[in-house]
């Protein structure tokens, strides 16, 4: 994967066949504590969700996000390798849980740079990422999952994954119209530029 300081980033991928990925709640929380140990040094994470099969996460990427570290004789970008080592450590702790073996993830995870536009495709992602377990009918409403960070921008959690503070400036999001605005339905051809 290659990134650009100041640029926006889709990340997702899902499980190898569609298979599960998180099998039990303590499946979410140990990614999220990868994340944290693996990614979140590199860039700032805006938006997260992760579904039972897959997981998105909208990223800005600055100056850190594009250094570069030796690994066995060759330079890596920091981020590439962060999400690298975040799926292969995290598969290794599934395998072990669940005594199987194997990939758990798709080979490619898919980094989709999220164009600057008037149409907003950054905040229809943002958006979109939040509106997955809803789509799903894994809930009622995208407050009741807990694993994405739609509670931390309603208030109802204090979570620190995300930078809310630069999200809410980056995206151009009207916290007084936040809740309305996230439930609106996207146009199905805006997805196109965020997958």
């Amino acid at each position: 994967m290659i990134f650009s300081e100041g640029e926006l980033y889709h990340i997702y991928n899902r499980g190898n066949n569609r298979q599960k990925i998180f099998f039990n709640p303590g499946n979410y929380i140990y990614f999220l504590k990868k994340v944290r140990s693996h990614i979140l040094s590199s860039c700032d994470i805006l938006a997260y969700c992760l579904m039972p099969t897959h997981f998105h996460f909208l990223i800005h990427c600055d100056i850190r996000s594009l250094s570069a570290q030796p690994i066995a004789g060759t330079e890596k970008n920091v981020l590439s390798e962060g999400i690298k080592n975040l799926l292969s450590s995290y598969t290794q702790a599934i395998n072990k849980q669940n005594q199987t073996t194997g990939s758990l993830f798709q080979q490619n995870t898919k980094a989709k740079q999220i164009e600057k536009s008037s149409k907003q495709y950054d905040l229809i992602c943002f958006h979109y990422i939040h509106q997955n377990p809803l789509k799903a009918k894994l809930v009622m409403k995208m407050e009741d999952w807990p694993y994405s960070s739609f509670k931390d921008y309603c208030g109802f959690r204090n979570g620190t994954l995300c930078n809310m503070k630069s999200a809410i400036q980056l995206l151009d999001i009207n916290m007084k119209t936040f809740y309305e605005d996230s439930y609106k339905i996207i146009n199905e051809d805006d997805l196109k530029n965020i997958l």
